[in-house]
């Protein structure tokens, strides 16, 4: 077991020496579908060369009732070649909802977290500051009210600088 555990490190510490985090900081909007949070503001600070964290923060209000949600995940970076990259790591979220039936009056409202991973693939374009991206970030929700799977594939677009 142990000679597993050091050949895993050994791999993954391999693996982020081809990491190519080209900016610093990249600020943008996050377009989600399938059974997520919906658009929200992105925010990616890279770490080093390597890795880098992400900070997505949505509100979502309509007739029926409103929320937020605040997601963050920690990313290594991966080159596949000429501004393509792929990237994965852990990710959490932490939100509020409330909902009020406009037909029969009953509503319902509460907090939830969630814990999984994101994973996706990018393009840094060279003649603008800009990257777009292609991911999704599954998460497993814990608490009273979100004790389900929730995952969907969410297009980025962000300004880098």
């Amino acid at each position: 077991m142990k000679k597993c555990f050091i050949l895993l490190a050994v791999c993954l510490l391999g693996m982020t020496a081809f990491g190519q985090v080209k900016n610093q900081h990249a600020l943008g909007a996050r377009l989600g579908g399938g059974n997520t949070f919906g658009s929200q503001v992105t925010y990616q600070y890279g770490l080093s060369n390597y890795n880098r964290i992400e900070a997505d923060l949505g509100f979502h209000s309509n007739n029926d009732g409103n929320g937020f949600i605040l997601a963050g995940a920690y990313q290594w970076v991966w080159a596949i070649e000429n501004g393509f990259n792929w990237y994965a790591g852990p990710a959490a979220s932490l939100g509020s909802w409330s909902y009020n039936s406009k037909y029969d009056g009953s509503g319902d409202s509460g907090a939830y977290l969630g814990l999984g991973g994101q994973i996706g693939i990018e393009y840094n374009f060279v003649e603008v500051p800009l990257n777009m991206s292609i991911d999704s970030m599954p998460l497993f929700g814990f608490g009273s009210t979100n004790q389900h799977f929730s995952m969907g594939l969410s297009l980025s677009l962000r300004y880098t600088f």
